[in-house]
Order: C-alpha cells, then sequence, then structure tokens
C-alpha cells in the first residue's frame, strides 16, 4: 500500500503561495527535475485542490508546456478537491467534495499500489494533517522569503513528529526536505 505523500513548494518563512495565490517555484533545472518532479510523476495517483488543479490544467494544456510531459500527466490519475468545480476534464479526473476522505483515500488505495501525491492545495493538505492520513511531507524549500501568502500549515491538527529521511540541495539554493510520519 503507496503512502499518502504531500509534495509541495515552501518559502523559507513558510508559505505555499504568494499573497495574490502566484505560485512561486525556484528556478527550472535539470537537477531539480530529477530529484524532485520525476519522483513525483512516479505516484499512482495524484491529488489536488481546486485551485492547484486549475494552476496546472492552465499550465499543462497550454503551448508552454513540454507536450511529452503534459500527456503523462494529462494520462495519469487525479482526485480533485471542491466544493464549487463542476466538471473536471483533464484526462482521469474524480471531483470529490471532500466529505468523508478516509473512504476517498480508501477508494484510492483500491486503485493503485503506487503513493497517492498532493501537490500543493496548502488548504487540502491541512484537512488531510487534521484527518491523520498524511504519511510522508516531500518539500521543497524555495531560498525565498514572501513576507505574507498562504502558509502551508495551518494548524488545527495534532502534534506530529516526523522522521527526516533525506535532504538534498539543488544548484538553485532550493533545498528538498523528506519527512516520514515518526
Amino acid at each position: 500500500m503507496g503512502k499518502i505523500i504531500v509534495s509541495s513548494l515552501i518559502s523559507i518563512d513558510g508559505f505555499a503561495a504568494a499573497p495574490n495565490g502566484e505560485f512561486v517555484p525556484p528556478e527550472p533545472t535539470a537537477d531539480l527535475f530529477r530529484h524532485f518532479i520525476e519522483p513525483n510523476m512516479q505516484s499512482g495517483i495524484f491529488i489536488y485542490g481546486r485551485v492547484t488543479y486549475e494552476f496546472m490544467v492552465g499550465y499543462w494544456t497550454s503551448s508552454a508546456a513540454d507536450p511529452t510531459e503534459a500527456a503523462k500527466l494529462a494520462a495519469m490519475r487525479k482526485f480533485v478537491y471542491s466544493k464549487t468545480l463542476q466538471n473536471a476534464d483533464w484526462g482521469r479526473v474524480t471531483i470529490s467534495r471532500g466529505d468523508d476522505l478516509a473512504a476517498d483515500v480508501a477508494a484510492m488505495r483500491r486503485e493503485t499500489d503506487k503513493d497517492l501525491t498532493i501537490l500543493g492545495s496548502a488548504t487540502l493538505v491541512n484537512a488531510f494533517l487534521r484527518a491523520g492520513l498524511v504519511d510522508a511531507l516531500h518539500l521543497l524549500v524555495n531560498p525565498m522569503t514572501l513576507g505574507a501568502g498562504t502558509p502551508l500549515f495551518q494548524g488545527g491538527h495534532d502534534r506530529t513528529r516526523w522522521k527526516l529521511t533525506g535532504a538534498r540541495p539543488f544548484d538553485t539554493g532550493a533545498v528538498l526536505l523528506n519527512y516520514d510520519r515518526a
């Protein structure tokens, strides 16, 4: 059975998005692709909140996206959590209202024995943390402070110990920190 992994960018001061919701990634390099993006692509199912899903659709269906990578992402299984999204037509997508996260996770785990990866989606991450469903954190710390924005960790969940399982600095100054639930 795969783990539920939170894979997220985070600024040095703890924000997953800038004040107006902007996505602020570190500079894309071959090193970052090989050790952060490519491992995420091994997931069995991607899990998104609506905002992250719409960002991903917008980018990966645009002419700026690499067509080979875009086709891989479109073919992957995806769950989108939203109270308002009515249609999701980017490949194999299920919309969930989030009424029973544990039941959703059980259904996803019946579909794959690979990891289930939550990409971005700070509000959703916190709902999964409150439900005690997160097994691992893969945090890509961007070497920047944003001063304000959407915090990745918003509280309201139990105190949890995490064990560092990997730390990798990148040529951009970003650092990938991997933690498993202790």
